[in-house]
């Protein structure tokens, strides 16, 4: 089964954005990207803290266990990244990480520091964290203040703006409401761009403006995490060995063995 077909069949894209709105999907997407902007920089300080003692120290005999514990501090993030993806696939991310060919630390540490699995996991805890924690952010930021902008009739009236000069230097003054734009100058004054929404007839326009927005916002929330979802997978997860199931039969017993 591919990458894609896996991630359609958990963050499926609904056409009836009403039933979208109301699927485990869209819920799943956000719980996944909200959670990232935690785990992802948890992970991203650890890494970045081991690995960058590790290599500062690994000239000297020091050092050498502080790698392996480095290493092992990597993979235990990369762990916690595959457990977040168990609630949107249905089969098991694993790393496929190397065994140690060989006694005693130098063996291990040659294991640990050439498989390409740890270097696909450091790529993706670090290297790619800046981006994919700014595209997450983003998403959500317009997901939850278009999700706040429903609401606009049940709080306009409570939030008050105030400005200390007003329009060709006169005295400043305050007036309640929500600023949606720029009004320097307060809801009357100019230049003023956007919509003050001071009475309940703009609270509910906006509001249901809003809310078409939102119902859009979550096809872009779900897409999001769907893609955040693949590249995951795709670097912490063992790379498809096409002969592998040809080779798990050459390795099992066959039908005269045990004669």
């Amino acid at each position: 089964m591919s990458l894609t077909t896996m991630s359609a069949s958990t963050l499926r894209l609904r056409r009836d954005p009403v039933r979208l709105l109301l699927s485990r999907s869209l819920w799943a997407g956000a719980w996944y990207l909200f959670s990232y902007l935690f785990t992802g920089t948890a992970a991203f300080a650890i890494t970045l803290t081991a690995v960058a003692a590790g290599g500062a120290l690994s000239f000297t005999l020091a050092g050498l266990p502080l790698l392996i514990a480095a290493a092992a501090a990597v993979r235990g993030c990369a762990g916690l990244e595959r457990a977040r993806l168990q609630a949107l696939f249905t089969t098991p991310v694993r790393g496929g990480y190397r065994e140690a060919t060989g006694p005693g630390l130098l063996a291990r540490l040659a294991t640990q520091w050439q498989d390409p699995a740890i270097w696909r996991d450091i790529s993706y805890l670090l290297g790619l964290f800046p981006l994919l924690f700014g595209l997450d952010a983003t998403v959500l930021v317009v997901w939850l203040a278009l999700l706040a902008g429903i609401t606009l009739p049940a709080w306009y009236e409570y939030p008050r703006q105030t400005w200390s000069i007003g329009v060709n230097g006169g005295p400043g003054g305050s007036a309640h409401g929500v600023q949606l734009g720029y009004f320097p100058y307060g809801p009357h004054g100019h230049p003023g761009w956007g919509l003050y929404v001071d009475t309940l007839p703009k609270a509910i326009a906006a509001a249901a403006a809003c809310l078409i927005l939102f119902l859009l916002a979550n096809y872009m929330l779900i897409a999001t995490a769907r893609l955040h979802a693949a590249i995951a997978r795709a670097l912490l997860s063992a790379p498809h060995d096409p002969l592998g199931e040809a080779k798990e039969v050459l390795r099992r017993p066959g039908p005269l063995s045990a004669r």
